[in-house]
């Protein structure tokens, strides 16, 4: 490839070109990881396809842990920009892709740094826990990161007056506030997906259920909460779906978990929690941007590549080891 289609395709942002329908995309992948020694590490919240090939599937702590440990030579994170951030900032010396550059997160640009930082100035005796979907800018500024699997047993391992900044997301700090007790004061930021699940509609589809289990996720709006039977992270809500004895649940988070889902209980009902929205749709677009041929061009042309500011790698890395340990002594890892 010649160094104007290399500018050509960074300046865009994503591959788009043209692959022979002809080709096996399945196994030139497979070929690829192991001519190039690279890892494909994805999101529950990918396309089917991607989940299919990838070496890893998992939520953010899950992929976090998987990053920092990868021996492969490439990592492509099938994902959004902040996860293939945080492998970067974990694999300084690794190749790090992202299928689809503007694969971005609603709930990450909530927060911009400079609005963060004056907001942080003025709590000065605050510690700050952010939530790992935010950019590395906001990792930078924060003391802990958390994810939504061990934001409570992180809260809870600090002294009860510890005064906290929870950011980005409100709904998840408000649901950890509930949970523990306390009152950190949080960051008006919010994740489009989760906040569009409607309370009446869910009503409903239980109503035409009545066996089925409400599951969701703590990042959707507390009136959506207090209608789950269970609530956690994707690979907690994935684990209930395993265990528990139901054969049929209303699953509030985005639809691509329902695909692990299937797959681990085959012979359970899954159904996707109604959107409050005209096309009754429950994907993020900022994952779906990712797609199985764009991850095939990212491999062999291997770009997009994050590239990171040495000096903001080195301080959007603390909190992130602080968690890993942390993980590590409340047996999260």
């Amino acid at each position: 490839m010649n160094d104007l289609k290399k500018d050509t395709l960074k300046e865009l942002g994503y591959l788009d070109m043209e692959i022979d329908p002809a080709l096996d995309i399945f196994e030139e992948i497979k070929k690829l990881k192991k001519e190039k020694n690279a890892v494909v590490l994805a999101h529950y919240y990918q396309e089917p396809d991607i989940q299919d090939i990838a070496d890893y599937i998992g939520d953010s702590l899950g992929l976090a842990q998987n990053a920092e440990r990868t021996e492969a030579d490439i990592i492509v994170f099938a994902g959004v920009h902040f996860m293939a951030e945080t492998a970067k900032i974990l694999n300084p010396n690794k190749k790090v892709l992202l299928p689809d550059l503007k694969a971005g997160c609603s709930l990450s640009d909530s927060c911009p740094p400079h609005l963060f930082k004056s907001f942080k100035d003025k709590h000065p005796e605050h510690l700050v826990i952010s939530y790992i979907n935010c950019s590395a800018g906001i990792k930078a500024l924060s003391d802990i990161i958390c994810t939504s699997s061990n934001a409570q047993l992180i809260v809870e391992s600090l002294p009860k007056d510890q005064k906290i900044i929870f950011a980005p997301d409100k709904n998840l700090g408000g649901y950890i506030n509930k949970k523990t007790g306390r009152d950190m004061l949080l960051w008006n930021g919010a994740c489009m997906v989760h906040e569009l699940f409607s309370f009446e509609k869910i009503t409903r589809l239980k109503e035409r259920h009545p066996e089925a289990k409400v599951i969701a996720h703590p990042e959707c709006e507390e009136s959506v909460l207090s209608l789950a039977d269970f609530i956690g992270s994707t690979s907690q809500l994935l684990k209930y779906t395993e265990k528990n004895s139901s054969d049929v649940y209303i699953v509030a988070t985005e639809a691509g978990i329902l695909h692990q889902m299937q797959l681990n209980a085959p012979k359970k009902t899954f159904i996707a929690a109604p959107p409050d929205n005209a096309c009754a749709c429950n994907d993020c677009p900022h994952m779906k941007l990712n797609t199985l041929e764009k991850l095939y061009l990212c491999m062999k042309y291997e770009l997009p590549e994050i590239i990171m500011d040495e000096e903001l790698r080195i301080a959007a890395k603390k909190p992130i080891d602080r968690m890993l340990s942390l993980s590590k002594q409340l047996g999260l890892s």
